[in-house]
């Protein structure tokens, strides 16, 4: 079975599906035991310490996906408590990347919004005895932690008076201290089985410029203190986190348990699996090593898997949401292969993309019959899969360019395209046979005569017009062919996952020839085309504009091609 075949069976099923997923249980069986439609409210909480990247898309389809089946509010969080990561660049990026997604979200909601509560609910622990500081250095902290089979070791500042824990965490938060000199542990218990719960840290000291406080605070939350009482201030009924949170799941509802109140709704949370995609790498940190060590040009270099990238590489909203939605929500982590995102993008553009003619590796033709100086205009249908799309008008003449590897002195009998003797049609012009063929001093072959059939035009209803041939070929009129800037883009690294070895750094695996830069010559029709105008190279691929463009020179990046030609050289392979 074919990856298309497949990818259509997986389409299917997930449209006839008429199931829950497991969230989606879980929120259906909560509104049989207390919860009403009105107390639902979801939230989508990111660190602004980077761009969003398709793992994400997979959490904002679902968080936002579960607000449109509830109507019930989502909420844009960022979870911003480390000033030395984050910046208002990417926090600009996330909205920009969300709304592009095609999602609203109800409130802007940022941790640091919450300082002063957090602050003071931590004062409130520290007065009842479950919170206090701690003078040791972060290395002599995680010795005393244990193992998960030995039980830790309390430290030696554990039993501070109250008073002293207040006066040292007011000094701290009035910057009396150095970075590192003290921090803010709870008081739970160190022999739990759960490490996280063996007296994990509130607050480090960090003298940082905040994004949005700027210098108000130098003390900062930690995320496990945060999120679950950001949630709660929010009043999120449901924390959707991903796996690695699960062993978290105990310390949230140990802090939401000092601060709730019975009045008011008390968050969940509940994780499900992350979807890892092949070829590429997700951690945001590795992504930045990419961008620091120049292996692509930006955050939004389209070989990147972030939203921004994808979108500049020619990904539609539609084809990422259609993809999150045919991988669905599971339990278990697995590596979702590239070729379904490919084949999603390109279900969704075969429908909205206009076809046009651009030759990216030329071979002169010279129609020799074909009447020197003569141009006609040929009829060309823009979309198939859309009649309203209408049609457009390209320039045929004398002298046309065609793919290379269209054409082959001799050929057995399955080669279908244009050979010494053999006839082919041009698309949406004429049928034309090859008569003779000139080479350089190198054997190289740089030109083609051929010869055409004056009544075989398509579409003109003639009898001749009608004649079937096996081949049909994309050309380009070479007086009226446009140049410009064409960029092809291949999987980014030759291992489906390149940073899972532990003999190997992810980096052996960058694929050398991830970007290709040529010329290509393209229908006169293009000239005018805009940043971010997406377009069908007819039996090349999709391809758009991309943002380097200028009026003086088009460039055009490779979308994704017309079928995945990599999947066929892994299965040589």
């Amino acid at each position: 079975m074919d990856f298309t075949t497949f990818a259509h069976q997986i389409m299917s099923m997930s449209e006839e599906a008429k199931s829950l997923n497991f969230i989606e249980h879980i929120i259906e069986e909560d509104l049989t035991k207390g919860y009403v439609k009105n107390d639902l409210r979801f939230r989508f909480p990111p660190e602004p310490n980077g761009y969003l990247h398709i793992g994400h898309a997979s959490s904002i389809c679902l968080n936002f996906g579960l607000g449109l089946r509830y109507n019930a509010p989502v909420n844009l969080r960022f979870d911003d408590t480390n000033p030395a990561k984050e910046e208002k660049e990417y926090v600009e990026a996330i909205k920009s990347d969300v709304a592009w997604l095609g999602f609203e979200w109800d409130k802007e909601c940022y941790a640091s919004d919450y300082f002063q509560q957090l602050y003071d609910w931590a004062v409130y622990l520290i007065k009842e005895g479950k919170a206090y500081i701690d003078s040791q250095s972060s290395e002599q902290i995680a010795e005393q932690k244990g193992t998960p089979t030995e039980p830790g070791k309390e430290s030696p500042f554990r039993n501070r008076s109250v008073e002293e824990n207040l006066r040292l965490f007011e000094g701290m938060k009035e910057g009396e201290f150095e970075d590192g000199e003290h921090v803010l542990r709870a008081k739970i218990d160190m022999a739990s089985s759960n490490m996280l719960m063996r007296d994990p840290v509130m607050y480090r000291i960090l003298h940082k410029a905040h994004h949005r406080t700027n210098t108000d605070w130098c003390i900062y939350p930690m995320y496990d203190w945060t999120h679950g009482e950001s949630d709660y201030i929010e009043q999120v009924s449901h924390s959707l986190c991903t796996l690695e949170f699960l062993p978290h799941r105990e310390l949230y509802d140990w802090f939401l348990d000092q601060v709730v109140s019975s009045d008011k709704l008390r968050p969940k949370q509940r994780e499900f699996a992350r979807r890892n995609l092949s070829h590429t790498v997700v951690s945001k940190r590795k992504l930045l090593q990419l961008v620091e060590k120049g292996i692509v040009t930006g955050w939004d270099d389209p070989r990147m898997p972030t939203i921004s990238g994808l979108r500049r590489r020619g990904f539609t909203p539609e084809s990422i949401r259609n993809f999150a939605d045919t991988i669905g929500i599971a339990k278990r982590e697995n590596v979702v292969d590239v070729s379904l995102l490919d084949f999603c993008v390109r279900e969704d553009l075969n429908k909205i993309a206009p076809r046009v003619m651009g030759v990216l590796n030329p071979l002169k033709v010279v129609i020799t019959n074909y009447e020197e100086g003569k141009e006609e205009w040929l009829e060309a249908e823009n979309n198939p899969e859309d009649e309203s799309a209408g049609s457009r008008e390209v320039p045929f003449s004398r002298e046309i360019y065609i793919e290379q590897e269209d054409f082959r002195e001799e050929a057995n009998r399955k080669f279908f395209r244009l050979k010494l003797g053999g006839e082919v049609r041009l698309k949406n012009g004429y049928i034309i046979k090859a008569e003779s063929c000139t080479k350089d001093s190198e054997g190289n072959i740089t030109e083609v005569q051929c010869t055409y059939d004056p009544k075989s035009k398509s579409g003109s209803g003639t009898e001749e017009s009608l004649r079937k041939v096996k081949g049909t070929l994309h050309w380009v009129s070479v007086p009226h062919a446009i140049t410009a800037e064409v960029r092809l883009y291949d999987r980014l690294f030759t291992d489906p996952t390149p940073d899972s070895h532990k003999d190997k750094d992810f980096f052996d695996f960058v694929n050398p020839d991830s970007l290709k830069k040529i010329t290509g010559y393209l229908e006169p029709s293009l000239k005018d085309s805009k940043v971010g105008d997406q377009m069908q190279f007819q039996r090349m691929g999709y391809f758009n504009v991309d943002k380097d463009s200028t009026p003086e020179k088009l460039v055009f990046n490779r979308t994704v091609t017309l079928r995945d030609t990599w999947a066929k050289l892994e299965q040589k392979g």
